[in-house]
């Protein structure tokens, strides 16, 4: 909460100045033209997006594997991996958090693969932390698939996934198409890298025996983490199959081997990879290379070529995204300027963001082939990826957000691509009124008992983040197609739904419940909904109850692990990001008059940097909840620009 004694200085100084003078127009503005320095001359804007070590950590992994190892890489890598373990000696899944024990794991591997000594005092550390978790062997499934393909844990100490699934009817239990695009893209390939119980070239024979606290192939726990029944129950189905398996004809895993390698093929997507996704795109290069394709084959080379375009390499230090986020990082900065031309009708502002707009346009999936299509088959394309291109995966939140920026360009320019992505978005509700990321109704909600599935990501659901969006874009849309009333009402009344009891929503996408509220409350605004409405009352309240003594807001992934009330919405620290979207939130619900949010503007005009942006340490969004976080570092640049801006337009009026 917000105590009084709050410094209100640059704002009372701000307020008392001509306005060309003002602190809040000189942060809006020197923002403003670091965010224009930095849009590529095509007119799209991205930022580095950042994981946690695992994804460096596997890079090397692959390197070994496939015995294709640049060494001058590496080290930088393994730079890149030692400056991120914790004083424990330990890795976590996000800046700050606990020690997470597969991404130590990992990390080890790939330090003691780049020749680090066991014996250095980082490796004793990570080892002896491991150890004190209870060994390798409590590492996750995807961690232990690793190890298996090295030849460090036996096949048994992994899921049964044979490549036959890929015959299975649409009908049965597990089918592809019942699970989510990131589950699909990484899965079929690894069906075939499982079925064959590939084995790492790994050149140098190194292993991590060291890890264990029982003998891996006289360990007989690898699936403690099952509890539930109908998790007991399908993984004794599991070790019935895998018994089978001999069994197999040939003929059927070929024909289920074909089925999986033509899947994959279909969906390379060029130098962009399969599912635009780095899991994915390394478990096909594998693939390939198990299916006999050889290095000069231009499908490989390709495939190779689409996992290195995510490295991000400095003079001394190297990482590798998870992927690249230009359409999201575009739509979201088209957003905040538009909100700053507002107020100043700059010709040459007015020009870049027509410049990213039409950039945002043509790159629209319209015609191409896509998952989504087996539930919607006759809806048209309309969609936007997330990456430079994934073709056979729109992502419904990316369009929502890049259809926004498009109409509010208020220019007939846009009018075919706005009538597509209208179509699209409204056809993609799911039948409870919300909205998935990329699937419509992905909500086979048993199938994260399955063995596989111990990361409990294995679905795409509604989710109120993605469902705020949609009706923010839809609701803006509604004069020139009333016909979409039905479709809105839904979605609000889906929301209503979703709202917690403290009166904030869950954020999936985004760190977390400042995140969510965010994105519900301006989509509440688009629609028109009163703010005296006690859902977006509470949700007020909600807001202001987290307000940090400093004027700021800020919430850590914590959230994701333990959701009780009093952790949501708090974080040891403000970050800029977040206490953009709080105030943005606020504005949206008709607080802009209030001491909350003028506090909030000048938290953010005192923590500007020399540069113009702001910086936050803190990873801003998960992958999935609990298991893999992202640090998109573009947050801290557009969303506190876009609400003091909007912040201006509220005190000044829009002119």
């Amino acid at each position: 909460m917000l105590k009084e004694a709050t410094a209100f200085s640059a704002l009372d100084t701000a307020f008392h100045q001509p306005y060309n003078e003002s602190p809040l127009d000189n942060a809006i503005r020197r923002a403003k033209q670091e965010l224009l320095r930095l849009q590529h001359p095509s007119g799209y804007w991205v930022f580095e997006l950042e994981a946690d070590c695992t994804i460096p950590a596997e890079y090397i992994l692959m390197m070994h594997y496939m015995d294709e190892i640049d060494t001058r890489l590496q080290s930088k890598i393994a730079n890149y991996l030692r400056a991120h373990q914790q004083e424990d000696g330990s890795y976590p899944l996000f800046f700050g958090g606990p020690g997470d024990i597969s991404c130590t794991v990992k990390a080890y591997y790939a330090l003691k693969l780049a020749g680090d000594d066991i014996d250095a005092p980082h490796m004793k550390k990570a080892r002896e932390w491991i150890l004190a978790q209870g060994g390798a062997a409590r590492a996750n499934v995807f961690t232990r698939i690793m190890m298996a393909m090295f030849e460090q844990v036996p096949w048994r100490a992994v899921p049964f996934i044979p490549v036959e699934i890929m015959l299975l009817p649409r009908w049965f239990p597990f089918h592809l198409d019942k699970v989510s695009y990131w589950s699909r893209t990484v899965m079929v390939p690894l069906f075939i890298l499982c079925s064959n119980k590939v084995k790492a070239r790994n050149p140098s024979k190194i292993g991590i025996r060291e890890l264990f606290t029982v003998p891996p192939e006289k360990e007989r726990n690898y699936f403690s983490h099952v509890k539930t029944p109908l998790g007991k129950c399908i993984l004794a189905l599991e070790r019935i199959g895998r018994l089978m398996e001999p069994l197999i004809p040939k003929a059927v895993r070929r024909k289920a081997t074909e089925k999986a390698r033509d899947w994959f093929m279909a969906r390379l997507n060029g130098v962009d990879g399969l599912g635009a996704i780095f899991p994915a795109m390394v478990n096909a290069y594998e693939a390939m290379d198990c299916l006999g394709f050889p290095p000069e084959d231009e499908n490989r080379r390709i495939a190779k070529e689409a996992i290195d375009r995510l490295l991000v390499i400095g003079e001394d230090s190297a990482y590798c995204q998870p992927c690249v986020s230009p359409i999201w990082d575009t739509g979201l900065s088209s957003l905040a300027l538009q909100e700053v031309n507002k107020f100043e009708k700059d010709p040459q502002l007015a020009d870049a963001l027509m410049k990213g707009l039409r950039w945002l346009a043509s790159k629209q999936l319209t015609d191409e082939p896509g998952d989504w299509r087996v539930n919607r088959p006759n809806l048209e394309g309309g969609g936007w990826a997330f990456q430079f291109a994934n073709t056979y995966y729109p992502d419904v939140d990316d369009s929502a957000v890049v259809a926004q920026a498009l109409a509010q360009a208020e220019t007939p320019e846009f009018d075919e691509n706005l009538r597509r992505a209208t179509n699209w978005i409204a056809g993609m509700q799911s039948d409870n009124g919300g909205y998935g990321a990329f699937d419509v109704n992905n909500t086979h909600y048993y199938l994260n008992h399955i063995p596989f599935a111990d990361h409990g990501a294995l679905l795409d659901p509604p989710t109120a983040d993605v469902s705020g969006r949609c009706v923010m874009f839809l609701a803006g849309m509604l004069k020139r197609r009333p016909d979409l009333k039905p479709v809105l009402d839904r979605a609000i009344e889906y929301l209503r739904k979703e709202q917690e009891p403290d009166g904030s929503w869950f954020g999936r996408w985004g760190t977390n419940y400042i995140y969510g509220t965010w994105s519900v409350l301006l989509g509440f605004e688009a629609a028109g909904i009163p703010k005296t409405d006690p859902s977006i009352q509470r949700a007020v309240a909600w807001l202001k109850s987290v307000q940090r003594p400093d004027g700021g807001w800020g919430e850590d992934n914590f959230t994701y692990h333990d959701a009780s009330p009093e952790k949501r919405g708090r974080f040891h620290t403000s970050t800029a990001f977040q206490t953009g979207l709080a105030l943005l939130a606020l504005m949206a619900a008709g607080e802009a008059d209030s001491p909350e949010v003028e506090a909030g503007v000048d938290y953010l005009i005192r923590t500007q940097k020399a540069d113009g942006f702001w910086k936050d340490e803190c990873f801003t969004a998960p992958g999935f909840p609990r298991v893999f976080y992202l640090k998109y570092h573009g947050y801290d640049k557009f969303f506190p620009l876009w609400a003091l801006a909007r912040y201006r337009n509220e005190r000044y009026g829009k002119a």
